[in-house]
């Protein structure tokens, strides 16, 4: 039995399918993301040049937006294992340009822009509230890194029963491998992974962003 017939013996992979009430989340598109030298690297640029275009539809058709960013205290007063395990993260303070989101995605007015110390957007925030009250039913995730920050909230998105699609387009890694088996792994268990142009048909299919006027 190939790898391929356990999975379909399995019963995975099967399609959430996009619901009616869409927004859009970027996770950790900040400068440092985007420095191959800080912790970036990989597939990320391209990832983020996606996502600009996406970002565009996304704000044309009302849907709510959401950017995280990782932020610690100076001083590293709010440090546990994630940045343990990743002392670099540490230097992501509130002043530090590598902690801001990139330019090419400034936030505009009325867009959340959300401070995190883990790894999932979920843990230890305010953000599954914010969707249902907003009554959100479906998460447009994009982002980095696919195999971390990404992945993590995919996980919770999908655990508050969040319709989660990642755009395969929009997200990325500081290497490949991770990045497609992560793919391959989220959309065989927590979500769909679409193009970014069946992403743009649904948003353009209808009242999708009504719940954000």
């Amino acid at each position: 039995m190939t790898e391929s017939d356990i999975y379909r013996t399995q019963n995975l992979g099967n399609r959430i399918y996009f619901g009616e009430r869409g927004a859009l989340l970027i996770v950790d598109f900040v400068n440092g993301f985007n420095d191959a030298r800080v912790l970036g690297g990989g597939n990320i640029p391209d990832a983020i040049a996606h996502t600009k275009s996406l970002l565009k539809n996304a704000r044309d058709r009302g849907l709510p937006v959401v950017f995280t960013r990782i932020v610690y205290e100076p001083g590293s007063a709010n440090v546990g294992a994630f940045a343990k395990k990743i002392p670099s993260l540490t230097a992501l303070t509130e002043d530090n340009p590598a902690s801001h989101v990139i330019d090419e995605l400034a936030p505009q007015p009325g867009e959340y822009v959300l401070r995190k110390t883990q790894a999932s957007a979920f843990f230890g925030t305010d953000l599954a509230s914010w969707l249902q009250w907003r009554r959100i039913d479906t998460l447009l995730v994009t982002g980095c890194t696919t195999s971390g920050c990404v992945r993590a909230s995919v996980i919770d998105a999908a655990s508050h029963n969040f319709r989660t699609i990642v755009i395969r387009d929009c997200v990325g890694d500081r290497a490949i491998a991770p990045h497609e088996a992560n793919l391959f792994d989220m959309d065989q268990k927590y979500a769909d992974v679409v193009s970014i142009a069946d992403a743009k048909d649904w948003m353009f299919s209808g009242d999708v962003g009504g719940a954000g006027r």
